[in-house]
């Protein structure tokens, strides 16, 4: 349902008696509630299914109660919503933030909930119109900010969203979302000079966000210096840039089942706590079946932040036990990280043939695992399996043309193998 199309329809109760001088007194507005329902919960776990099923049962007694307050009321429907939202019950959800909202007007985190939910719907203009509400409650909400200017330069609209980044980098200077959203609208308005010296900022600020390297190649493109773009370019991972966003990370923590767990732990490994991580992934392996996507993905998890944590043989269990739990056929994201960590540690220690294979099941689970490919590629060619390598370079190349590593190997692998030849 899209809110702003239906509004929120209002319930004028009249008083019984008029007054002393015989005209009516002002009409009491008050908002007409959605029903807010249980779906269908058989596709969650069952702990989760208990902790909607009480959480209703909460709505339900706060509802029934005489004294409670309309800030009563809209506590229970948000948290209600929160729950559903968090399930990925989005449209069980929507009606309980809408309650919420119309009860309590003047609370940001309902608007801003509601955001996320129509993001996920892919209604981005709901979304938006939120997230204004958002910032109409509390115009220095730097996480709003920088969602809302995301949203305005994925529609093109650069001046706005350079409005709204220079506002959240006012507000929280040292937010590297900020200032690469403002680099980012740089680099769009053609202001390359600017976007070099905003990124290169955010780059100092957080030296692990790789993901910046390639609008700042783009920059450096742009002013004619190939030579950093080249550079920076070598430099690109897929990282995502981090908003700080308290208010989301109780939405994300909201679940007490596996994935609330692995949300937290993810959250711990971009922190760098480890060992944290490795305590939370640990907590949802417990409650989650590997049997299941989510039970994989928690497996390989734990087995990355205990390597992280430098305890590789338990690293390697874990890594052991998510690829023996793998579907036979098909395409599985956890089982291909699985082997690749495998066949990672595998090289490191020596043993190719085993690092060969792992790396080779990476690549069948997950064809266009670009890290794997090239990974598989370069201990080919250590190994003398030059025309091998060759092949799996060239799928490098293929899915990542900007592959300065892959065009590295690929050279090498072509000198080794006329080497050969001239013997």
């Amino acid at each position: 349902m899209n809110w702003r199309a239906a509004g929120i329809a209002l319930l004028v109760v009249a008083p019984a008696c008029g007054s002393s001088n015989g005209t009516t007194p002002a009409a009491v507005a008050r908002p007409a509630l959605r029903e807010v329902s249980i779906p269908d919960l058989s596709r969650i776990d069952p702990s989760v299914q208990e902790q909607v099923r009480e959480r209703h049962g909460e709505l339900t007694a706060t509802l029934a109660r005489p004294g409670a307050t309309d800030h009563d009321r809209g506590m229970a429907y948000g948290r209600m919503a929160v729950l559903l939202h968090a399930a990925e019950y989005y449209d069980a959800a929507e009606p309980g933030y809408l309650n919420a909202q119309a009860l309590m007007p003047t609370e940001p985190r309902w608007p801003y909930y509601l955001s996320f939910l129509y993001r996920s719907r892919g209604d981005t203009a709901s979304s938006m119109t939120s997230l204004r509400r958002v910032l109409e409650l509390m115009p220095d909400h730097v996480a709003a900010l920088v969602w809302l200017g995301r949203a305005h330069l994925e529609q093109g609209e650069a001046e706005q969203a350079d409005a709204l980044f220079a506002r959240a980098q006012a507000a929280a200077p040292h937010t590297v979302a900020a200032l690469v959203g403002l680099g980012q609208t740089a680099l769009a308005r053609r202001e390359f000079s600017r976007a070099a010296a905003t990124l290169e900022q955010a780059l100092a600020l957080d030296p692990s966000a790789a993901s910046v390297h390639s609008p700042l190649a783009m920059a450096y493109r742009g002013l004619g210096d190939t030579a950093r773009a080249e550079a920076h370019l070598k430099q690109w991972r897929n990282t995502e840039i981090l908003v700080p966003d308290p208010m989301r990370q109780e939405l994300d923590l909201a679940l007490e089942g596996g994935l609330s767990y692995e949300l937290r732990g993810v959250r711990a490994l971009e922190a760098r706590d480890f060992k944290t991580a490795a305590q939370l992934f640990a907590q949802g392996v417990e409650r989650t079946p590997g049997t299941t996507a989510l039970g994989r993905s928690l497996r390989h998890k734990l087995g990355t932040a205990l390597y992280l944590s430098g305890d590789v043989p338990a690293a390697v269990k874990r890594f052991e036990e998510t690829v023996s739990l793998a579907p036979k056929d098909g395409l599985d994201e956890s089982t291909a990280k699985a082997h690749y960590s495998l066949g990672v540690i595998r090289a490191s220690e020596g043993r190719s043939r085993e690092s060969i294979d792992h790396l080779t099941a990476a690549v069948r689970y997950s064809p266009t695992y670009v890290e794997a490919l090239l990974v598989l590629a370069d201990v080919l060619r250590l190994n003398g399996r030059g025309e091998e390598s060759l092949r799996r370079y060239d799928e490098v190349l293929r899915l990542n043309p900007a592959s300065a590593e892959a065009r590295e190997g690929r050279a090498l692998a072509l000198e080794q193998l006329e080497k050969e030849k001239a013997r």
